[in-house]
């Protein structure tokens, strides 16, 4: 990590909590500006990955509720006091939770394999033009889905589970936005708005703890301090639960495929620029 390392950590945790639940890499972003501060590209991304610890421990706490009743959920098929099966109107969202957080867990870990060896080989403007790429490619993706009115589905079922975990799964990629593909998908799927939104942070929430974890047993506490770690996730953790709500409303308002667009845009010019100096 480079100089100011305390400073540095509680900057990513605050931006890990505020871009998280916008339909943009929250990775992706982090990732550039760490390795802008002089951090490589590969310790940049595992630190990146490490804060979603931060923004589960938030969507935990907003969801709370939603997440008792989905824990609640098996226990009440088991007990016989749900009737229907386990995509029925009482456990559809534990249903969609269980079997796209295992799609997500087999998707990612192939994600994390390839791409660290990926990001091992590349020259840090080769990175950054990369992220740019997929940052431009989640804009477009979001785009297309602006066009459409497809709401036509009230409960999840196994084919929006295994699609959305596979796709959470391949937003380990820096530049794919995890709740911006995931909610683009329910809503090509059928779902309208809030309810895609709401399914993909309930889905946030085992996916952002996987992904610090996953990071952890590879390589532990990626390249900080434990005090600097402790700070980037308590400030990630804090910063995401006070702005949830507001960031939510938000998202309903403003046009985040141009913001992707823009930001993808800068970085393949701004990684190019690197690779032609030779950076």
């Amino acid at each position: 990590m480079p100089d100011r390392p305390l400073l540095i950590a509680l900057i990513a945790g605050v931006l890990q909590g505020i871009f998280e639940w916008l339909p943009i890499s929250s990775e992706g972003n982090i990732t550039l500006f760490l390795t802008a501060v002089g951090a490589g590209p590969k310790a940049a991304l595992q630190f990146a990955l490490f804060l979603h610890v931060g923004t589960a421990i938030s969507a935990t706490a907003y969801y709370r509720d939603e997440v008792g009743d989905v824990l609640r959920a098996p226990f009440d098929l088991v007990n016989g006091r749900t009737s229907g099966g386990l995509f029925s109107d009482e456990t559809a969202d534990f249903s969609f939770v269980f079997v796209a957080t295992l799609a997500s867990g087999v998707t990612g870990i192939l994600v994390y394999l390839t791409l660290d060896a990926v990001v091992t080989e590349l020259a840090g403007g080769a990175f950054v033009a990369l992220i740019g790429v997929l940052l431009v490619g989640t804009g477009i993706l979001l785009k297309t889905a602006d066009r459409f009115d497809l709401a036509t589905r009230e409960t999840p079922d196994l084919v929006d589970a295994l699609l959305v975990g596979s796709l959470q799964g391949i937003a380990l990629l820096p530049g794919v936005s995890r709740s911006g593909t995931t909610a683009s998908a329910l809503l090509f799927r059928g779902h309208d708005g809030p309810s895609a939104f709401r399914l993909s942070f309930l889905l946030s929430i085992p996916a952002a703890a996987g992904a610090g974890v996953l990071v952890f047993l590879d390589t532990g506490i990626p390249s900080v301090s434990p005090t600097a770690a402790a700070v980037a996730i308590f400030a990630s953790a804090t910063v995401g639960y006070l702005t949830i709500d507001a960031l939510m409303r938000l998202v309903e308002r403003v046009a985040f495929w141009g913001v992707c667009i823009g930001l993808g845009t800068l970085a393949i010019v701004g990684g190019g620029a690197l690779v032609v100096t030779g950076a």
